[in-house]
């Protein structure tokens, strides 16, 4: 029984480091997660009070959902590792409770022989009784430390007894855990199966409206069409002067800088993927396709400032149908666009660092600010959210 449990305390305590050193990285996470719920449903409120339904309005609503459901995996990434660790601390109570028996035992056992040979008259008679002078040095060594054993043997029996008292205390600390997350964990399935039931009404609301959609989505198009054909032409520009040696140098050094800090870029707003890059579909009528994105489309709260993702130089700035105004930096070979923006706060030439305002977002039609984000190396476009942090 003893070997049995000995295995599973280390088959346990091999498991639980992952999971107990990981432990505040999953609190931020859980944590972010929940702040990127309430940013959605400030933005939905915001929606709410423009117009009922809307595709951004399921976008948004869709996009909770997932956040919603990856919160909900982490929480039960957190019950499975208070189950861990509950299982081990149980593993560990039951493995001090047989050395405390063993201690009380072996301390019993001696405290009666101390009282045995309390009498100086026994202890000679004991040593004396020896078949040879080895067992009789034995024997008094073995009277002589008696009492230190004892006195050793009492210090041990109230070092595992509070042991014990540290060991249940966290065991009850962790069942308390494993409890609050368990009906945290409810509470947001509960939560996720009404935001279900409201974006399948939503879908059945909205594809009632497809002619107008359709019109809309044929309108989009040509504005897409026209940014990306500007965008092209200028970079293409750019990139054709900087090789002829007419257009202002390449700064390599930046480029470079640029280069390592792929996956670390700071967003250019804090706010919501609703358009990500490449081909997409239209959310209600799922066979019809969007026009292909070049950056992505990031949903914020109003009032809200794009901010440059690195040190740069702002190369050029123009105004675009259903774009508003745009900014193009220029970060050695790499540009960035920060489109849709109604008040611009840089002009061309100006230097910029690493989280400089660079203008304020426009709204969209359902009163949040919506960032249209494009990120280049030359003529190459890039997903940003491969380059974002």
């Amino acid at each position: 029984m003893r070997r049995r449990i000995i295995i599973l305390c280390v088959m346990v305590l091999t498991a639980i480091p992952a999971w107990s050193q990981n432990i505040q990285e999953q609190r931020e996470r859980k944590k972010q997660l929940e702040e990127e719920i309430a940013m959605i449903d400030k933005q939905l409120d915001t929606t709410a009070k423009k117009r009922k339904q809307s595709l951004n309005t399921l976008i948004l609503t869709r996009k909770k959902l997932e956040t919603r459901k990856k919160l909900i995996a982490r929480l039960d990434s957190d019950i499975a590792g208070y189950d861990l660790s509950i299982s081990s601390t149980n593993a560990e109570i039951t493995r001090l409770n047989d050395r405390l028996d063993t201690l009380r035992k072996y301390h019993a056992d001696l405290v009666r022989g101390a009282y045995k040979t309390r009498d100086s008259k026994v202890w000679f008679m004991y040593i004396l009784s020896s078949k040879d002078i080895n067992q009789g040095l034995r024997r008094w060594a073995y009277l002589k430390n008696i009492s230190f054993s004892v006195r050793q043997q009492a210090s041990a029996i109230k070092s595992t007894e509070l042991d014990l008292q540290l060991e249940n205390a966290r065991l009850e600390e962790l069942k308390a855990g494993s409890m609050q997350a368990r009906n945290e964990r409810e509470k947001e399935r509960d939560a996720l199966s009404a935001e279900e039931r409201k974006a399948n009404s939503m879908v059945v609301q909205l594809s009632k409206q497809e002619r107008s959609m359709k019109r809309e989505l044929q309108k989009k198009q040509k504005e897409v069409e026209q940014l990306n054909k500007e965008i092209e032409r200028i970079l293409a520009e750019a990139v054709r002067q900087q090789k002829s040696g007419k257009g202002q140098a390449v700064d390599y050094a930046l480029s470079a800088k640029f280069g390592d800090n792929k996956g670390k870029l700071p967003w250019p707003v804090k706010g919501v993927v609703i358009q990500k890059f490449g081909q997409n579909y239209h959310p209600v009528f799922k066979n019809l396709k969007m026009p292909y994105n070049n950056g992505i489309n990031i949903s914020a709260t109003a009032g809200s400032t794009a901010c440059s993702v690195f040190d740069g130089v702002v190369k050029q700035i123009l105004v675009m149908p259903g774009y508003d105004q745009c900014v193009l930096v220029q970060h050695g070979e790499y540009f960035t666009f920060y489109c849709k923006l109604k008040r611009v706060y840089v002009k061309s030439g100006d230097k910029l660092s690493t989280g400089d305002r660079i203008g304020e977002i426009s709204l969209n039609e359902d009163g949040n600010a919506e960032l249209h984000f494009q990120l280049w190396k030359g003529t190459e476009k890039q997903n940003p959210e491969n380059w974002l942090r």
